[in-house]
């Protein structure tokens, strides 16, 4: 099964500035009102891969369930509620690309690889999750329970720890972070333009990570200590 080469709107400038603008319009009034009562920070989008549009757009909801993560929570509305008839919806793998704020943690990349999504995106990196957010447990998980030493050579903790936590490029999908994609960019001028805009988007942030972190002091978070 192969990849597709990137999305067909051209310009990774489009791409960037598209999707920085369904944060802001669509995801951070979601997540603010998801924190305000106890969920996480983490949102996800379906767009569109024709126009950029968004399709779904959801956020944790940790309340309801600890397995609805912003993505899981995002991938279920998508089949359920914004298409629930198959014959209408569109192909995850060839007309839809899967935005996440945050790095998804194990449970979501394996949502996104079985409902078909090949081409996905995120904000925040997992190490990001860590030092920013106080969410240390994408990394955790990932380590503890995924991160098998290698059986055919002996493997130093230093080699295994260096090992990538999963394969961001593979046979089903291609991860990349907004980041990543600007670091691509040849002009100068428009790459420092899009790192301003992705930094201004990320401190938009703040304020709901503070929200949240109260709420875990007063316990009105969640009920799971993961994601």
């Amino acid at each position: 099964m192969s990849t597709p080469a990137n999305t067909a709107v051209t310009g990774s400038s489009k791409l960037v500035s598209s999707i920085l603008k369904v944060i802001e319009d669509r995801i951070i009034p979601l997540t603010q009102h998801g924190v305000s009562s106890g969920s996480k920070v983490f949102g996800a989008a379906i767009l569109s891969r024709s126009d950029l549009t968004p399709l779904t757009v959801a956020t944790n909801n940790e309340r309801v369930s600890p397995l609805l993560h912003g993505e899981i929570n995002c991938i279920q509305q998508f089949y359920t509620s914004s298409y629930p008839d198959p014959p209408s919806r569109p192909d995850p793998r060839k007309d839809c690309i899967f935005f996440a704020t945050h790095e998804p943690c194990s449970l979501c990349l394996s949502g996104i690889t079985w409902s078909g999504f090949s081409e996905m995106y995120f904000l925040f990196t997992y190490e990001d999750s860590r030092d920013l957010f106080s969410i240390p447990y994408d990394i955790d998980i990932l380590e503890s329970v995924f991160r098998v030493p290698s059986v055919t050579a002996s493997e130093s903790e230093e080699e295994l720890s260096s090992r990538p936590l999963y394969n961001r490029t593979n046979k089903f999908f291609t991860a990349k972070s907004l980041a990543d994609i600007v670091g691509g960019v040849e002009d100068d001028a428009e790459k420092g333009r899009l790192m301003r805009e992705i930094d201004r988007v990320k401190g938009r942030y703040n304020a709901l990570s503070e929200t949240y972190q109260e709420g875990k002091k007063e316990g009105t978070t969640s009920s799971s200590v993961w994601r």
